[in-house]
């Protein structure tokens, strides 16, 4: 499941990239390093500049997966606004599966807090080429750490990187835990339970009615896409974190859908655009 889980590092931040296209009071979310931090495919997403084809673009990504761009631009947005609103709480941020996500150079009110980015190789060494060429050098408060998630523990390997569980972190665990088994979940939990009192936690997760096949959403092809090729393994219902974030010293503050995100971030920009309940946001603090 890593392998595949690597495989759609680029893609979400490929979509951040068209997005920046549209005007800039119709944009969902702002980032400007989105298309230098992509290894490949800049010259497809030049194209992108042309209405028409940013337009049929979007069309084309809703027609298999209604809600998904919609659901890209508005879990990046919310965790955007609760990372740098924990700013003055945290002493550290920690990104579990970063890919090619770019808040971390985006924001100058960061340049100050440690940084560790964790992916899986194949992800990591492309990332860290295309920072050099960006910025000539890998900026002083980050680390970009390779792990393989399936091998290696995560404890060992960030506090070999300078990482203390004493340090209140922000955790991103951001389109990862989809990709995970039980095991893997609970053996990450294991770790975040060691987390200083007052860290944060933003992750996504799909919910489990669909990958039992229960409920489609209209996703019938991603089901057979993601679910039936069992690429996507792990869901949970809404109702179950709380009791399941408790026994590892975790409190939920908010479990929130696409729905009501677009209210906030999609509807002020005058888009039309659908929502999924497929993947949900939860937002915690540790005890």
């Amino acid at each position: 499941m890593a392998k595949e889980a690597a495989k759609t590092g680029a893609g979400p931040t490929a979509l951040i990239a068209v997005e920046q296209y549209f005007p800039k009071k119709e944009r969902i979310v702002e980032d400007e390093l989105a298309y230098q931090i992509l290894p490949t495919g800049r010259a497809f997403l030049w194209l992108m500049r042309s209405k028409l084809l940013r337009d049929w673009m979007v069309r084309a990504t809703e027609k298999d997966l209604p809600g998904l761009w919609s659901c890209m631009m508005c879990r990046k947005r919310y965790i955007d606004e609760k990372l740098l609103a924990s700013l003055k709480q945290i002493d550290a941020v920690v990104n579990l599966g970063a890919g090619f996500d770019t808040r971390v150079y985006r924001f100058p009110a960061l340049t100050d807090i440690p940084v560790w980015e964790l992916d899986q190789p194949q992800n990591i060494e492309p990332k860290r080429v295309q920072l050099l060429k960006v910025f000539g050098k890998i900026p002083s408060h980050v680390k970009l750490v390779p792990i393989d998630f399936d091998r290696e523990d995560l404890g060992s390997v960030l506090e070999a990187q300078g990482y203390s569980t004493d340090m209140r972190t922000f955790f991103i665990w951001e389109a990862v835990t989809q990709y995970l088994t039980e095991k893997g979940i609970r053996t990450t939990f294991d770790f975040l339970a060691k987390a200083a009192p007052g860290s944060r936690l933003a992750f996504t997760y799909v919910l489990k009615d669909f990958l039992d096949g229960r409920a489609m959403y209209g996703w019938e092809k991603g089901y057979k896409r993601f679910v039936e090729n069992k690429i996507w393994i792990f869901g949970m219902e809404p109702e179950a974190w709380p009791d399941f974030l408790k026994k590892y010293g975790w409190r939920v503050i908010e479990d929130m859908g696409y729905e009501e995100m677009a209210e906030n971030y999609v509807e002020p920009t005058g888009r039309i655009l659908a929502t999924t309940p497929v993947e949900r946001m939860v937002y915690a603090e540790k005890l």
